[in-house]
């Protein structure tokens, strides 16, 4: 697993300019569409609004369980689900799926992902950013996909340019097939066990090698998914912090 070595990588900026999309869920996507209306601006990318942090399980263990938990939750939330409908009228380059369609980064791969589109004569590769932290799934699906925070939904959504830290990147060579009975839950743990020990916090990851051709793309889609949590979030010194504090 090398590393691309640059002297530019981890110190260097670089401003992205996002060409096409972005996605909400509505948690952050509800303020969003407030400052849009309150200034009356459309967003310069399309936007796409999943409706699905609002659900909550009434009712559970009987036949009619999902009709009656969308009904509920239609009554909590009537206006902040007509305000949503509003917005995706008022507005252009706005989509709002509405809620009980799926959960946001599952809705994405399989419904709004367009791998490639034409824009005016020309075709340009797909690419998203999102405020769910499990964006990266699409990227098992060829996007180039991460997730970001809703300051920076909002900025994207007006057209301005997104600043990051040029990353290293570390490649994950696959060879061969998984055998019968391992499953991509198992691939994905093992991937994020060996990942972890490495070291990818800040990095991209690219897998590649004749092993990628062998894996259908929901097993792709699982490894995607989790490579929010193939980062090590504990070390040495946050043990250290909290055994001092305890």
């Amino acid at each position: 697993m090398a590393a691309l070595q640059d002297d530019m990588v981890g110190r260097n900026s670089v401003n992205l300019k996002i060409i096409i999309g972005m996605f909400n869920e509505d948690f952050t996507g509800v303020p969003a569409v407030v400052d849009l209306f309150l200034e009356l601006y459309n967003a310069k990318v399309p936007v796409d609004l999943v409706i699905d942090h609002s659900v909550q399980v009434d009712v559970a263990r009987s036949e009619n369980a999902v009709q009656a938990n969308m009904e509920l939750e239609f009554q909590r939330n009537k206006e902040r689900f007509a305000f949503l409908k509003w917005g995706s009228n008022a507005f252009h380059n706005m989509l709002v799926v509405p809620p009980g369609s799926g959960i946001v980064h599952q809705v994405n791969l399989e419904y709004l992902a367009r791998v490639v589109f034409n824009n005016e004569g020309i075709l340009y590769p797909d690419s998203v950013v999102g405020t769910d932290s499990h964006t990266t799934m699409i990227d098992g699906l060829g996007v180039a996909g991460w997730g970001v925070g809703g300051i920076e939904a909002e900025a994207a959504m007006l057209g301005q340019p997104m600043s990051m830290v040029l990353p290293g990147v570390v490649g994950f060579k696959l060879s061969g097939k998984l055998r019968n009975g391992v499953t991509a839950t198992d691939l994905v743990l093992t991937v994020t066990q060996m990942l972890r020990k490495h070291g990818v916090v800040g990095k991209f990851v690219e897998f590649y090698g004749e092993g990628i051709g062998e894996l259908p793309l929901a097993d792709r889609a699982t490894i995607a998914n989790m490579s929010r949590n193939m980062e090590q979030p504990w070390d040495s010194s946050l043990w250290i912090m909290l055994h001092c504090n305890t």
